[in-house]
């Protein structure tokens, strides 16, 4: 005879615990977005296309997404190499600096930029040293106010993956002759590529929105170091809320794109591994 036993659920039932995700889901991100297109859409089309299409906001587009992306490369190398020496490593200050990567978390974004300014401006503590560059009010300034600020979540995302991998695996592929550079290519680095290209993702949307560490090392110069954001708090100044809305629409629309492309290709990612996995397990 076959007993079966039924099992209390911690949470509600699917029905009411969904209803509560859909409802929340709702009011706190889906009726925001929506009224992001009700205010877009007050426009005509040929307004909207004069207002995307405006020279000053491509070129903005464009630098919103070349250093937000420069700094998201940068992370995950620093990143993946920072989280490595706090999982991997025991050393004096290692809580310390553990502690400190939370800090642009903590800390408020404009008082970062201002701080970040007083730095890198020409004749700050690190800017006097590269002054024939000049790193404040240029991209260059733009990018590392934004390294700055989205370091941790490459470094938070990547350590408790770290964690799980036992030193074993690196042990046995040594033993079988692999050289590190082999072992970390085939063996760590797959297994850690979804939570290091999550982090990566993650980095690069802050960025992409990021406002108050920049506003100030940007300098908002128009057709130099005006990013997106510069830009639609600049057309709310003016009371210009469906110009606002709808460059805030057209960047909403590309950054969904991006992470559903990114998305698609942790998913493939995934489907490779347990393929190939079953295949060795066979």
């Amino acid at each position: 005879m076959l007993i079966t036993r039924h099992i209390s659920p911690v949470l509600p039932g699917f029905n009411l615990t969904l209803g509560y995700t859909l409802s929340y889901l709702t009011l706190i991100i889906l009726i925001p977005l929506a009224g992001l297109v009700v205010f877009t859409f007050q426009l005509s089309i040929e307004q909207i296309w004069q207002i995307i299409s405006n020279r000053q906001v491509i070129f903005a587009l464009r630098l919103s997404f070349i250093t937000a992306f420069m700094s998201a490369l940068i992370n995950s190398i620093l990143g993946l190499l920072l989280a490595w020496c706090l999982v991997r490593y025991n050393f004096i200050g290692k809580k310390i600096i553990d502690t400190m990567i939370d800090i642009p978390f903590a800390l408020p974004t404009a008082i970062a930029g201002i701080t970040l300014t007083e730095i890198y401006a020409k004749n700050g503590i690190i800017g006097q040293f590269f002054a024939p560059i000049k790193l404040a009010y240029t991209p260059i300034g733009i990018i590392l106010a934004l390294i700055f600020v989205t370091l941790p979540f490459v470094v938070r995302t990547l350590q408790p993956i770290l964690e799980d991998l036992p030193n074993e695996i690196e042990e046995a592929a040594i033993s079988l002759g692999a050289s590190s550079w082999q072992t970390f290519r085939f063996i760590l680095f797959p297994a850690i590529f979804p939570a290091w290209l999550t982090g990566t993702s993650l980095a690069f949307a802050r960025g992409l929105g990021e406002y108050g560490s920049v506003i100030f090392i940007a300098g908002n110069i128009p057709m130099k170091t005006e990013i997106l954001p510069l830009l639609i708090v600049g057309k709310l100044d003016l009371y210009d809320y469906q110009g606002a809305a709808c460059i805030g629409l057209l960047m909403l629309i590309m950054a969904f794109i991006l992470f559903l492309l990114i998305n698609t290709l942790q998913n493939l990612f995934h489907i490779s591994s347990n393929g190939i996995s079953g295949v060795k397990h066979g």
